[in-house]
């Protein structure tokens, strides 16, 4: 059970949650906090959901994870989000497709999986709630099969470049290793345009770091080979 604090910060992260009181009152009788440590796995492919984890603080990776040890990021959970696959599995009877890691510390409220499906039919909030996630999830899925299927490496890696630089800083923290498994390629593909895009002046590379140029010439670098 959730103590005042607790619920007030869950209020916080999920309003329209809150707003519901009935939803409120049974997800306080149910729910149990639990706090992750980053790189702590919490799902691997083919793992039968029990729990859905509702973030408070933090974030989780969820990506697939090919036999060759390639890996793709498919989306990540943050605070105010569930992870929508694991609630799509609770509501289908179907084992986790993918697998799932934290990424920074977490923490979050763990709603049993008999709740999750009964709020469904019980709940207009629950179900306005996973819905809207679902739909935002299905959005950037498509975008990434687009991304993947349609764009070329130097691109996409632009792209990706850009918007750190964008976001964040000028220097990007990042293994060739970590930039791949986002990208779903090879370390030696990124590697290799990377080392292209400090020929051509557009970054500097140094160990487990990036120094970054100007975001629109990164995010022109792919373009510009055209």
């Amino acid at each position: 059970m959730l103590q005042t604090d607790q619920t007030r910060g869950f209020a916080t992260r999920f309003p329209a949650i809150a707003a519901d009181a009935p939803l409120m009152k049974e997800l306080m009788g149910f729910a149990v906090t639990v706090d992750l440590e980053r790189g702590r796995n919490i799902c691997h492919e083919g793992d039968l959901c029990s729990h859905l984890a509702l973030v408070t603080h933090g974030s989780a990776r969820v990506f697939k994870l090919a036999e060759s040890g390639r890996e793709i990021t498919l989306y990540r959970v943050e605070p105010g989000e569930c992870c929508i696959l694991t609630a799509s599995c609770m509501l289908s009877g179907r084992t986790f497709p993918a697998n799932a890691t934290v990424e920074s510390d977490l923490q979050a409220i763990l709603i049993p999986g008999a709740q999750v499906v009964r709020w469904m039919s019980d709940f207009e909030a629950w179900r306005h709630f996973l819905w809207n996630l679902l739909a935002g999830r299905l959005a950037d899925v498509i975008g990434l099969v687009e991304e993947v299927a349609f764009r070329r490496m130097d691109q996409r890696l632009g792209e990706y470049l850009a918007s750190h630089a964008l976001n964040q800083a000028s220097v990007l923290q990042a293994t060739h290793q970590q930039i791949a498994a986002e990208l779903g390629t090879s370390r030696e593909v990124v590697s290799r345009v990377l080392k292209d895009f400090e020929q051509r002046g557009l970054l500097r590379l140094s160990r487990g770091r990036i120094e970054l140029g100007p975001p629109e010439a990164l995010r022109n670098a792919g373009v510009d080979c055209d």
